[in-house]
């Protein structure tokens, strides 16, 4: 492993966490593709299996916050079992009614419950934003291995549901990523030691980490930007049937995964000066020109190479866009603050899904790639528009503004 990334794993207790951490993502890549394959296998309703999918999507996004309110305030262990519990009992109702062929309202409603599933890869990023607070090379360094587990879990996450539900028994990916998502989080809130201690009672200030304009403009863009990757999903599967190889979509996703992953391993080895949130947008902006290529494919092995090129620009992105969070966010509501780009995240793929099937439908799937171009552009634009928001001084833990110079004096403090 190259040394940045060895230097961040020197921290007691941040090899078990992060690999705890990234057994408890795997659902998030299987879950929904999970259910989408076991739903058509015993039903053969592909329009059942969508909108389970899209309500286990959008229960997670309006939970997610919430849950991760609750852990700023009280703690992971207090908060992530009993919530992590509720979630695996209703995955497994939703299987079970799957199962015998209950009233399609009971898989509804069990769908709805197994939203409650908390944000681990947030609850991770918080270890290591309480370990390197004040060392920014470690903590870009921290989050950009953590993009590059993301991006891990959504290379073989999809491949396993899909290869399990079809080759052994139609809910063996569901029943995989429950498995995942209960041992992940409960060996994850086993480390006491690498914990963040919520702040005390008197330095939480009321109201959402929403509040803050800089947090705003990233969920907006990152709306766009998560349908971006729904269209792309969508219509990439029904371009590889309409080329007479459904089966390989999923390799042809996983070249999408594999070019964020090694763009992500990249980024981290930097050692970057200059504004942040500069970084950002011209990151945003090379996801949206990314899309072009996509209206021009002619074969899978063109959308392979346009999507691995696509790929290089979403990690970087993405760690850029924590280290903001984590300017942008009083540290009292830090967790909050990362798991709402990452619902701004869930409801664009949610959305962008919705589109690129209704385009597929009517204009076939290699002209339903305007979907993603129409909101990459969007994400430009918020991007662009919002920049200003990014550039004011950030909250500190209090939630008061301070500027930058004033940053580095005190972080200089501490150090000395």
């Amino acid at each position: 492993m190259p040394s940045p990334y060895r230097a961040i794993f020197a921290a007691p207790g941040s090899k078990a966490f992060s690999a705890a951490g990234f057994v408890g993502r795997m659902p998030l890549s299987m879950m929904g593709i999970g259910i989408v394959t076991m739903i058509s296998q015993l039903t053969g309703r592909y329009g059942l299996a969508g909108a389970l999918s899209a309500t286990l999507a959008m229960a997670a996004a309006v939970v997610g916050p919430q849950i991760s309110r609750l852990v700023d305030r009280h703690g992971q262990t207090k908060v992530l079992r009993p919530a992590t519990l509720v979630a695996v009992a209703a995955a497994t109702g939703l299987i079970v009614c799957a199962m015998a062929g209950a009233p399609d309202w009971t898989l509804f409603v069990f769908a709805a419950g197994a939203g409650c599933v908390p944000s681990v890869g947030s609850m991770v990023r918080a270890r290591w934003a309480a370990i390197y607070r004040g060392s920014r090379r470690d903590l870009h360094t921290a989050y950009a291995w953590e993009s590059i587990v993301d991006e891990t879990c959504f290379i073989f996450g999809p491949i396993v549901a899909i290869g399990l539900s079809t080759a052994w028994f139609p809910a063996a990916g569901p029943v995989l990523a429950g498995a995942f998502l209960l041992v992940g989080v409960f060996w994850l809130t086993s480390q006491h030691a690498t914990e963040p201690v919520p702040a005390a009672r008197e330095h939480h200030t009321p109201g959402s980490a929403m509040a803050s304009p800089g947090l705003q403009v990233l969920v907006v863009t990152f709306v766009a930007t998560g349908a971006i990757f729904g269209s792309v999903d969508v219509v990439s599967v029904a371009f590889a049937e309409e080329q007479g190889h459904k089966a390989a979509a999923s390799l042809v996703l996983a070249v999408y995964a594999l070019g964020s992953c090694v763009a992500g391993l990249v980024f981290g080895l930097l050692h970057l000066k200059g504004a942040p949130e500069r970084r950002w947008l011209l990151g945003v902006c090379a996801m949206a020109v990314s899309m072009i290529p996509l209206q021009l494919v002619g074969n899978l092995w063109l959308l392979s190479a346009a999507l691995f090129v696509a790929g290089l620009a979403i990690a970087p992105t993405m760690v850029t866009t924590m280290a903001l969070v984590e300017s942008h966010v009083p540290s009292t509501k830090l967790t909050e603050g990362m798991t709402w780009v990452s619902t701004g995240l869930a409801v664009g793929v949610a959305l962008g899904s919705a589109a690129a099937g209704g385009a597929v439908d009517a204009w076939g799937a290699e002209r339903a790639y305007g979907v993603a171009g129409v909101a990459g552009a969007m994400a430009a634009v918020v991007a662009f528009l919002g920049y200003r928001r990014l550039r004011q001084p950030a909250p500190t833990r209090e939630g008061q503004r301070v500027d930058e110079r004033d940053q580095h004096s005190e972080r200089d403090a501490n150090m000395a």
